[in-house]
């Protein structure tokens, strides 16, 4: 049996979860989601916990257990506590700034750059350079926040550019005859 399919999922406080033909509906007070179940694979919901089995052994079947109960705890996490994940931006007059449905960037290009905030993600802007991008769908966070991060590749030279907070760029020494040697 799959390690992380046969976990139970426990439910805080606040959370349901309503089991139907083919999906499952997770509730709780930050929003709700619903995910599609494969007919390989059954939820059952037994007071405060959520179980998901399996219909056989074969190869995908354990790999659908293991997914769908993985898919299923990252929502009832994301419905009782918001994912983030927050950018910074670094380097000299690289800015952020949100209007209506929008954020623009001043990246260093010719131009301003508009990002549009996808539906279901709240994004806060902090002194112009901190980004933090929230949602309840784990997939849509990551998703958000890696297409803000490719607006500005980071420069391996001087280390400019949009990386996730704590992200670690190494810089590369340029040319021999800039150092004075």
């Amino acid at each position: 049996m799959s390690r992380v399919g046969r976990k139970p999922i426990e439910l805080p406080k606040g959370v349901s979860v309503a089991v139907h033909d083919s999906h499952v509906r997770v509730k709780g007070p930050e929003g709700e989601i619903q995910h599609l179940i494969h007919p390989h694979v059954k939820v059952a919901v037994d007071g405060a916990t959520v179980s998901v089995t399996r219909a056989s052994e074969q190869k995908q079947d354990k790999a659908l257990h293991g997914l769908t109960r993985a898919l299923l705890a990252n929502a009832v996490k994301g419905v009782s506590q918001k994912f983030q994940r927050v950018l910074e931006v670094q380097g000299i007059g690289y800015r952020a700034q949100a209007e209506k449905g929008k954020i623009v960037f001043s990246l260093g290009y010719s131009h301003s750059i508009d990002f549009p905030i996808p539906k279901g993600i709240e994004i806060d802007i902090e002194k112009q350079t901190r980004i933090v991008v929230k949602g309840i769908d784990r997939q849509l966070v990551g998703q958000t926040a890696a297409e803000i991060r490719d607006l500005r590749v980071r420069d391996v030279y001087k280390g400019k550019g949009i990386r996730y907070e704590g992200e670690v760029v190494k810089l590369k020494a340029g040319k021999a005859g800039k150092t004075g040697a």
